[in-house]
């Protein structure tokens, strides 16, 4: 192949065998290409004589190359401090970045502290994945902040009217409204409700709100006894079942707002001598890997995490090209095992 004038990444890439974006990463260092496809692209660019000016390169298209995934710092037993459920979001954001030709630059973000700083004027990352954010109104100025400073970005949470920025979340209402159908449908009548109810957890809140419209539907008026504020851990699971003995509640379900707040109540219940599901059903939200292998298995809302990754990151590209986006919703899937009595 002759090149006609000042060869591009673009004949590389013909000549290599490859995509235009692998050559880009190639050039940059980047370690997703394999070292024999690297000194494939680097021999050809140098038969070429083609020279890469990152600084101009970068000037001009005002990208990076690199996406940045921020996760929030949660409480858990081990030294993750890493949410489960975003850890098994991980892969597919991953696979998606590769796919559109992206680095991922992965971080903590502490809300103690101003993480959104650091991308403020910086050519760290061409846009932020954020996953988890604590208390969502005391969340909610930073993010206002990025949207302010003309960052690019995207969440997973909930999707409501008049937020900052682009949020991409499961229907949390219609997950809460199935899951507590199901354990209707199951005879029980008694079901507590484990997770924070109000706007500062908005996606527990729509869960909440979920299980509420089931109850109604049922002829049944939620009792607020049956509610205990819990964030996502397994000693919050344990600490709710306390509560609701020490209220002297009766209840014979617990719909719990997530899948570790529902092993947590499991392992309390089990300690207190009440039988699951026999004496009490249970039931989570998320489907975790965990949730298939505690005993009893646990019946639960899927989220589809796949699907989330990949729209996460397509989701962002579109921003960072000053495409079209909107928040989105995405459809949620029963999980029914034995801690709610399914056969």
């Amino acid at each position: 192949m002759q090149i006609k004038g000042k060869p591009t990444s673009l004949d590389i890439a013909h000549l290599a065998g490859v995509s235009q974006p692998t050559v880009s990463r190639a050039l940059r260092g980047s370690p997703m290409v394999n070292e024999e496809t690297r000194r494939r692209i680097l021999e050809i660019a140098e038969r070429l004589n083609y020279k890469v000016d990152k600084n101009a390169s970068n000037l001009r298209r005002q990208h990076s190359g690199t996406l940045a995934l921020l996760f929030f710092e949660d409480p858990t037993p081990d030294d993750s401090a890493i949410n489960p459920f975003f850890l098994s979001m991980l892969g597919s954001i991953t696979r998606a970045c590769a796919e559109q030709g992206y680095d991922l630059l992965i971080s903590f973000q502490q809300l103690s502290t101003n993480w959104h700083v650091d991308y403020e004027d910086s050519n760290k990352a061409d846009g932020l994945i954020l996953l988890g954010y604590g208390d969502y109104l005391e969340a909610q100025p930073r993010l206002q902040r990025l949207v302010e400073q003309g960052t690019h970005f995207v969440r997973w949470g909930a999707v409501q009217p008049g937020q900052p920025g682009i949020s991409i979340g499961c229907d949390n209402f219609q997950g809460g409204h199935d899951i507590a159908a199901h354990l209707l449908a199951q005879g029980r009548r008694r079901i507590a409700f484990i997770g924070h109810a109000s706007n500062h957890y908005p996606e527990f809140f729509e869960r909440y709100r979920g299980y509420v419209e089931a109850l109604r539907g049922a002829g049944i008026d939620a009792d607020p006894k049956l509610q205990v504020d819990a964030v996502t851990t397994e000693q919050s699971g344990v600490e709710a079942i306390d509560e609701l003995l020490a209220r002297r509640a009766q209840f014979d379900a617990v719909f719990a707002a997530s899948d570790l707040i529902a092993i947590g109540a499991m392992k309390a219940l089990h300690e207190r001598g009440l039988k699951v599901p026999g004496d009490v059903a249970v039931a989570g939200f998320d489907d975790i890997p965990m949730a298939g292998f505690v005993n009893p298995s646990l019946s639960t809302v899927q989220q589809d995490t796949k699907a989330a990754g990949q729209i996460l990151v397509e989701s962002l590209i579109r921003l960072v090209n000053g495409e079209p986006v909107e928040s989105r919703t995405i459809p949620v899937k029963l999980m029914l095992r034995r801690s709610s009595g399914a056969p």
